[in-house]
Formats: C-alpha cells, sequence, structure tokens
C-alpha cells in the first residue's frame, strides 16, 4: 500500500491532540429545498453519493499504525473508504428548529475522529424546519487546515441548480496546484503554530526584526492613545481557562451589504465591525456571570498585510493583537476604540520586512505553542484572550441537486488556554458567525449569539441607513446553529428563545 510522510506542521497538529482538545475543524451548511422538488430529496443525495466509495487525496489518508506512529507518522493512502461511515444520514427530531439542530452540532463536534479511518466524517441532516436540510462536516487539522477543507467541501457545490450527478468532494480529483509565491506562503496565524511546533522555531533566526517588532508594539502601549492590542498585556479571564471534552455552538447571520453600510457610516472596515460584534457580546456574556475583567479583552486575529520590502503581488499573512474595549460601555464608542487598535497594528506590520514579518508571527506564538506542548495551557497568562477569525467566502450562489446553499457556519477548534473560538465566514451577501466554545468552561455559551445581535441593533442605532442595506436573521440555541434565509424568501430577524 502506498504510504506518504505527514510533515512537520501536519505532525504537530497530532502531537497536541489530547482527548479534551481534538484538533478538529469543519463547518455546518444550511440548504433550502425549491419548490417541487421530490419530497425525498436528502435520501436521494445520500443514495447518490453513497456510489461513490473510490476517495482521492487527502480523503483516502489513514494513519498507519506502528511503533513509529507518534515520533515518524504516514498515511497510508486507501483505494477505497467505507463510505457509509464516513457519509452519514440522520434526522431531527420534531420540530427540527434551531435548538435541535443545534444540539446535534454540538454532540458531533465534541466527539474525537477516528484514526483508524480517514479522520473526516460529513453528515447530511434532514428535518430542518422550512423544508431545509443541512450539512455538517468535520476533519482533522493533519489532514487538511480549515480554509482548504471547506474550499474542498465547496467543489463538490454547483453554480447549476439542475445538476444533479456532480460527484462528492471526496470523489474529485484534487487540483494541481500552482507554485506559490514566497508571499503566499508565509504563515497565518494556525500554519505559523504549526511550524514552530513542528520544529521550525529556526525561522526566527534574525533577532533585529523582530526586535523591532517588540520596540513598535511598546511604544504603541506607552503612547497617549494605547490603543494597540499588546501581546501578554490581556488580563486573564475565563476565556483563557482549562477545558473538558463537550463544546457547545452558537451561530449568527448577517447581510455583508449591511455590515459594510456600517463600516461605511462609521468610518471603519468590516472586520472593525465583525470585532465590535464579537467584543459587544463577550462584554454582555461575562458581565452577566460576573467575569468581566476590568482590563480590556484582546483578540489575535488573522490578517493579511503587505510587507515594506515586497516589491511582488500579494500579501504576507499573519496576525495582529487587537484590542475589543470591552472596558467601554458604549457600542458607538467601542467600535472607534477597535477601529484604531486595528489601524494602528496593521500600520506598524506594514513598516516591516517579509521576513520581519515572518519572524514576528512565528516568535510570538511560541509562548501558546509551548503551553500546549508541556499541557500548561491555561494556567500561563495569554497571549491574547480569543481568536476571531473573518474569511472570505464564495459569492454564490451554490446548489446541491438543486437546493441552494443558505448559510455557511465555520465550526473551529479550542484548546486548553482557549476556551473560545469565532470565526466569520463569508457567503453571497452573508456573513456565517460560528461561536465554539468548552461547554463546561463557558457556562450558557449560546447566549453569546443573541447579545450579538443585541450590539448589531446598537450599531444600526447610530450608524445604520433608513434603510436597511441588507437583511440579518440571528438564530441560536443550547449549543445552537442558525438557521438563515435569503433576502428573497424572508427578511424578518429570528432569535431563538432557548438562549432566554
Amino acid at each position: 500500500m502506498e504510504t506518504k510522510r505527514l510533515n512537520l506542521v501536519d505532525m504537530a497538529w497530532l502531537n497536541v491532540e489530547t482527548e479534551n482538545a481534538p484538533m478538529q475543524v469543519g463547518g455546518l451548511l444550511t440548504f433550502q429545498i425549491p419548490d417541487g422538488a421530490p419530497k425525498d430529496l436528502p435520501r436521494r443525495i445520500v443514495k447518490h453519493y453513497h456510489q461513490f466509495s473510490q476517495a482521492y487525496s487527502p480523503w483516502n489518508h489513514r494513519l498507519r499504525k506502528g511503533a513509529l506512529r507518534t515520533v515518524a507518522p504516514e498515511w497510508e493512502l486507501l483505494d477505497e473508504i467505507d463510505v457509509e461511515y464516513h457519509f452519514r444520514h440522520s434526522a431531527l427530531p420534531a420540530p427540527g428548529g434551531e435548538r435541535e439542530l443545534g444540539e446535534l452540532a454540538s454532540r458531533l463536534h465534541s466527539h474525537p475522529l477516528d484514526f483508524r479511518r480517514p479522520p473526516w466524517e460529513a453528515h447530511l441532516i434532514e428535518g430542518l424546519e422550512g423544508n431545509r436540510f443541512a450539512l455538517y462536516i468535520k476533519l482533522h487539522h493533519s489532514l487538511l487546515d480549515g480554509v482548504a477543507g471547506m474550499r474542498q467541501l465547496a467543489r463538490a457545490l454547483t453554480d447549476d441548480p439542475n445538476d444533479t450527478e456532480r460527484p462528492p468532494f471526496w470523489a474529485l480529483p484534487p487540483k494541481k496546484r500552482r507554485k506559490r509565491s514566497p508571499s503566499e506562503a508565509r504563515p497565518g496565524l494556525y500554519r505559523a503554530v504549526a511550524e514552530l511546533m513542528g520544529g521550525a522555531a529556526e525561522q526566527v533566526g534574525s533577532l533585529p526584526g523582530f526586535a523591532r517588532v517588540v520596540r513598535s508594539m511598546l511604544k504603541s502601549a506607552r503612547s497617549e492613545t494605547g490603543t494597540a492590542g499588546l501581546p501578554f498585556s490581556s488580563a486573564s479571564s475565563l476565556l483563557n481557562s482549562r477545558i473538558q471534552s463537550q463544546r457547545r455552538y452558537a451561530t449568527q447571520l448577517y447581510s455583508l451589504a449591511e455590515c459594510r453600510s456600517l463600516a461605511h457610516n462609521a468610518g471603519v472596515t468590516v472586520n472593525d465591525i465583525v470585532l465590535t460584534i464579537c467584543g459587544g457580546a463577550l462584554r454582555r456574556y461575562l458581565r452577566e456571570i460576573g467575569e468581566l475583567p476590568s482590563k480590556p479583552l484582546t483578540a489575535g486575529i488573522p490578517v493579511s498585510v503587505r510587507p515594506a520590502d515586497d516589491q511582488d503581488e500579494g500579501n504576507a499573512l499573519t496576525f495582529i493583537v487587537a484590542n475589543l474595549a470591552t472596558d467601554i460601555e458604549s457600542t458607538p464608542e467601542r467600535l472607534q476604540a477597535v477601529a484604531r487598535s486595528t489601524k494602528r497594528a496593521k500600520n506598524e506590520l506594514s513598516k516591516l520586512s517579509a521576513a520581519a514579518i515572518t519572524q514576528y508571527t512565528v516568535a510570538l506564538m511560541a509562548p501558546y505553542v509551548l503551553s500546549l506542548v508541556t499541557g500548561m495551557g491555561g494556567r500561563t497568562r495569554p497571549v491574547f484572550n480569543v481568536t476571531v477569525s473573518n474569511l472570505p467566502g464564495p459569492e454564490g450562489p451554490l446548489y446541491i441537486h438543486g437546493a441552494e446553499m443558505e448559510a455557511f457556519y465555520p465550526t473551529s477548534l479550542v484548546t486548553h488556554g482557549q476556551a473560545l473560538n469565532i470565526t466569520v465566514h463569508g457567503y453571497g451577501d452573508t456573513l456565517g458567525f460560528g461561536f465554539i466554545g468548552c461547554r463546561e468552561t463557558l457556562p450558557s455559551m449560546q447566549r453569546l449569539a443573541v447579545y450579538a445581535g443585541e450590539t448589531l441593533d446598537e450599531l444600526r442605532e447610530t450608524y445604520g441607513d433608513r434603510e436597511p442595506a441588507g437583511k440579518t436573521e440571528a438564530a441560536d440555541s443550547d449549543a445552537s446553529s442558525a438557521k438563515k434565509s435569503t433576502a428573497k424568501r424572508r427578511s424578518k430577524t429570528q432569535q431563538s428563545s432557548a438562549a432566554s
């Protein structure tokens, strides 16, 4: 049987895997069954997909058994997979609402993957109210990172509503990779962490570049505004505790057009709007349970910046630490503080060389990496309090067997010391928010979804147009996933009563 060695990055994700912190990512997609479609359309999709037992790389990779599995792990490349195991058919109990879907998604994301098989699984979930169904997928980070995994999943979708023959994602041959430029290959947040965990610390060889970053951040911290988030300056919070194995999942869905309009009226970026929504939700949640620190929370945010010495097209992927301004009560004032923080952080990084940006990214994550490797996560001061990622997605619309995808919600991972992760994924005119957290560490975490909607309402009051730029729909539940509908079909704002 053909085998393939894991590279250092992928091996690193295996090395930090624990029972309470499985390194798995994924997504939850909802679809609207069109009028006139067969009543058993979900079953027909399952039957069609079950015909494809041949899987292409990386979906046919299984971890090889043996004494050297932890030292020099290898993938076995299978000729066929057990397709009925990897692609499963489920149904929600009545009434098939957001509570039921959210509870199922949370349970599925809590269970670790089986390494005796290729470490991924997908579930088609029928019975969702409103004549809809959902698709949930999870995969191990050693197989693919979340962004790449969702891109491959999207390949199974089509822009043709009449296409009923398209194979599933695992049965599609991989695209030929173009050679990436050095700027594109630079590590982002998780890749930087993984490269360091995999033994790539030698990349931090040029201390002068990194020293300039540190001096710049310290100068910002001592400035009159003090708006930039400084790594390790965050107060330890409930978000930075130890975690257990069970997860809670909550979602929100907003109009991208409306967020752009709010950003334009406020003189900020869409990402600043996203961060303010997240910060407002965290402020309300932590204050309600008596855990709001007096110092502002900070967020680690993957960003794309153009290095000072980069003459090629493309940006360097790194991350910034931004102030969420959770110590400020006024939402408009909090938005402006967030905007000043992100602008200052990006400006500082843009003055650095490409090598210095890479060194900054890798070196700054060393304490977090060491905490995972040594088991000290959640016992030391955090680099930042929470990761907030905002990822672009397909402009849509996309279909499976004529059923239009309505929403794309990401599910990420949490670790000791990072008990909450917030990832936002674009699709068409929507931004799908995915809040994933430890069920035991963060009680009633689903309330974050409700408080996010309340924060957006406050932004509308100050910066909104008389006529909304787009629709917003919010949904949450006890470990909730959200129901979304397109503006053409539904326009009301909906919130689940489960959070009350």
